[in-house]
Parts: C-alpha cells; structure tokens; sequence
C-alpha cells in the first residue's frame, strides 16, 4: 500500500502525457482552436471528464505543449550563438543543429510554427514569453563576443532577437523539405526530399550570413 500514491501518480503522468502527444498528432492536421477535448479523450481512450483532472482547458494544454516544444531547447539556441568559433564554423553548427531537431521532432516545430500567430491566446502568449527567453541568453551570449564591444543592450537584444527570428524561419525550412514526397523520377536523382533538405540549409546558411556581416558593420 505505500507505494500506491507512487503508483498512481505515474499512471496520472502517463496519462497527461497520453494526452498530450494525442493532441500533437491531432494537431498535424489543424489549429488549437478547432480541437475539441473530446477528439483527445476519444484517442487516448479516456472519459472527457477525465480531461479536466489534467488540464482546465485546451488552451492549458496547449500552453503545455509549448512548454515541451520550447522549453528544452534553451541550452541547444544558447550553443548556436557562442563565441567559441568563428562565425562560419558557428553559422554550419546552428544550421545543423535545427535540421537535426526539425528531423528529430517535425510535430513540435510544426505546432510552434502555426500557433505562434493562432487563435488561442494564452498559447500565443506562452510562445512569445519563450521566444523573449530565448532573446535573453542569446543576447547575454553575444555580449561575451569581442565583436560585440561597443554595442548598447538594446542593440544586443535586437541582433539577438533577429537570429531567433532566424532560427524559427530556418525550423520551418527544414519542416518544408520533410514534408516533400519523394517521386521515383527524384528517387533516381537521390530524392527530391534530400534536394529538398540541401536547399533549405543552403538558404539558412545564407540568411545567418547576412545577418553576421550586417552585425560586423553595425557600428561604421
């Protein structure tokens, strides 16, 4: 018996869980604002008054969502901007970074992408609160730059939310050549999503290049 609160509690998480990847997959589909919780209860498998001992609401849910979409990605958007390398090297390593999370979790990507600018408030205002975050440490990761000398704090919070910006555009990209379908004319040509792929890193890198010459001569 007392390990029964343990017990339950891991069944409550495995459930809210359930909930929320059921949501993700519905969402594939559509916006949070035409999802119904009982779309969510009926694939999970659960009673919609079951719904309510996990989240108040969708919008809640959706709030969730964007919390393990964002939520984890702090130190990888924090390592795209270290002064560590010179900015080839650096511009390579983020670009190839988000490839690999857009391969890794198209879903999440997918979901940011369409409610940053949705119907549902508060998950708008949960994205907007993680992306202002992610500004934050990039701008105190470009203050350690010797590049950055001279610049003024709103400056910095400018260019760092600029390759935010970039990195959400640059997420979307590579969400885009996932998406293409492989024919079997491309097939014989090493895939159209493959081609896909390399153009849209190709324009990432290009974008990140300009944004990192603008930054060198922001102060002429």
């Amino acid at each position: 018996m007392s390990h029964t609160p343990g017990v339950r509690q891991a069944q409550k998480q495995k459930t809210r869980q359930a909930l929320m990847d059921a949501a993700l997959g519905l969402l594939e589909e559509q916006s949070l604002s035409s999802l119904g919780l009982r779309e969510v209860t009926r694939a999970v498998g659960v009673a919609p008054t079951a719904f309510y001992r996990h989240f108040p609401s969708v919008a809640d849910l959706g709030v969730a969502l964007v919390e393990e979409a964002l939520g984890s990605l702090h130190p990888m958007i924090r390592t795209t901007v270290s002064p560590a390398e010179d900015s080839d090297e650096r511009i390579a390593r983020a670009v190839e970074l988000i490839a690999g999370h857009v391969a890794a979790h198209p879903a999440h990507v997918r979901f940011i992408a369409r409610e940053r600018h949705g119907g549902v408030q508060p998950v708008r205002d949960a994205i907007r609160e993680q992306l202002a975050r992610f500004a934050q440490e990039v701008k105190t990761e470009l203050a350690k730059d010797p590049v950055s000398a001279g610049w003024s704090d709103a400056d910095l919070l400018m260019l760092a939310g600029l390759y935010v910006d970039q990195m959400l555009v640059t997420g979307s990209l590579f969400l885009e050549a996932l998406e293409v379908q492989d024919d079997q004319e491309a097939q014989d040509d090493h895939g159209a999503q493959k081609e896909a792929r390399r153009r849209a890193a190709d324009t990432a890198t290009r974008q990140m290049r300009l944004i990192s010459i603008g930054r060198r001569h922001w102060l002429d």
